[in-house]
């Protein structure tokens, strides 16, 4: 791990997400055994391991989705933990795509990319369209705005969804295995769209299953099991050469 520059409270002075000392149980069960780990400003940070060793749940406590039971979350130096933190205006920062989609079938995509946007942000309406179209072409579906959720794709919904998380215009984003719901032939438009907000410099964490994006746009590998981050690394170094026997062995099942 390297050495990053801290401030006197002890994040890191550089980073847009730290976390420091993560504890989360469930009942008796530790699901997160203290764990430190960020995020630099601008980094794609990639999160990989089997189903239950943590890293969805170490995603959802990044935005307090879960409240963590003991540790400290910085989100663009702010402790968002704090208990006098203002979470929902930290939490406004951050967009969060899961794997599934959670639109509203009963609204056009056009509606579900501006409703946030007038009632949380407050947006006037003909602003909240503008930004929601912008986002549409980002993602390849301006055709769309008129159409309900049932009548696309999965991969079109979630496109729709991650269109929608950027229309509140968050320094940085989230991924909850946004790919593991889709039929395989549709995994590449999703994965291709968030090529593009990496080359543009999104912050991004991204627990996911696709080693291919991983090892080609993460600036960092996360290797999670049993509620600790077992080893971290350059992508292609973790996926190319792990130093880990429990990496060794995780990787060779999904590569």
């Amino acid at each position: 791990m390297t050495t990053t520059p801290t401030t006197p409270d002890g994040r890191r002075s550089d980073a847009a997400i730290d976390v420091q000392d993560l504890h989360k149980y469930f009942g008796d069960n530790e699901v997160l055994k203290g764990i430190d780990f960020h995020v630099g400003h601008g980094q794609v940070v990639c999160v990989i391991g089997p189903s239950g060793s943590g890293k969805s749940t170490l995603l959802r406590c990044v935005n307090m989705l879960e409240v963590p039971t003991s540790g400290k979350i910085f989100v663009e130096g702010e402790e968002i933990t704090d208990p006098d933190a203002d979470v929902d205006k930290l939490r406004a920062r951050i967009g969060i795509v899961f794997q599934s989609f959670n639109l509203f079938p009963h609204m056009t995509v056009l509606r579900n990319l501006t409703i946030a946007q007038q009632k949380v942000a407050g947006r006037k309406k003909a602003e909240a369209v503008e930004i929601a179209r912008a986002n549409l072409a980002k993602v390849g579906l301006e055709e769309k705005e008129t159409a309900y959720p049932a009548h696309l794709s999965g991969g079109q919904q979630q496109r729709v969804a991650i269109a929608r998380a950027l229309s509140m215009q968050p320094d940085l984003m989230l991924f909850d295995e946004p790919t593991s719901a889709l039929d395989p032939e549709l995994v590449g438009d999703v994965l291709a769209v968030m090529k593009d907000l990496a080359s543009e410099g999104m912050t991004m964490m991204v627990v996911t299953h696709e080693m291919g994006f991983a090892r080609e746009v993460g600036d960092n590998l996360v290797f999670m099991d049993g509620g600790v981050i077992v080893e971290e690394g350059d992508p292609r170094a973790v996926l190319g050469d792990p130093q880990h026997e429990r990496t060794q062995a995780f990787l060779s099942k999904v590569l």
